[in-house]
């Protein structure tokens, strides 16, 4: 399914949509209504049929969507039918939390190598994958068809890591690092910033107060 112009919140929210969806599938939930995927999540019923309206037609009137087949929709839509092959360059506490984080097999995303520079850590290993130095970079992504990179290193080396990422033929990036980053066109870069993100909670607190 080739899809354009689709809202990054729109993404997002479909991910939360499925999650919720798999927590009635295992409740053993049939059939479930906008009304009551809109409760489940804290959005609007309208904001649930417009977000999955992008995709075609789902669910029948004054019936609601069957849950398994909601779900199953969703997943092929955010592209987790398949399994996603994942380098993780850094492993120090929080490149190791990742490492070891259960979630991202249960949604089909595989970690196969993990890289530092520390020769220190060079050689443990983290579940069963042995960490190497990032000169491998490039004959590990090739060797397991590698398209998505996670940057948990340090802010100055955040750039060299990402142009190596790119060169090796990676073609998204989820960056850790505080470091604004810059990727050419066609590789897909998300930042995640827990200072950020506690910045819009502390502006929450402050301007509802």
């Amino acid at each position: 399914m080739k899809v354009y112009k689709i809202p990054e919140a729109t993404v997002m929210r479909l991910s939360i949509y499925s999650r919720y969806l798999m927590q009635m599938q295992e409740k053993g939930i049939e059939t479930i209504s906008s009304g009551e995927i809109a409760a489940g999540v804290g959005v609007g019923s309208a904001q649930v049929r417009k977000d999955l309206a992008y995709f075609g037609e789902f669910g029948t009137r004054g019936v609601g969507y069957k849950v398994s087949e909601l779900y199953g929709h969703l997943i092929k839509i955010l592209g987790l039918n398949k399994t996603w092959n994942v380098i993780i360059i850094g492993a120090g506490k929080l490149g190791s939390a990742l490492a070891l984080y259960r979630g991202f097999n249960d949604r089909g995303f595989k970690v196969c190598a993990i890289l530092d520079n520390n020769p220190d850590i060079i050689g443990k290993k983290l579940t069963d994958i042995t960490i190497e130095p990032l000169e491998v970079m490039k004959d590990r992504i090739s060797q397991h068809d590698i398209k998505i990179g996670i940057i948990t290193v340090p802010a100055q080396a955040a750039q060299e890591v990402t142009d190596k990422l790119v060169q090796s033929g990676v073609k998204a990036i989820l960056n850790f690092s505080p470091e604004v980053l810059r990727v050419p066109a066609g590789v897909t870069l998300r930042h995640v910033d827990l200072s950020v993100n506690l910045e819009v909670l502390s502006f929450n607190l402050s301007f509802n107060n």
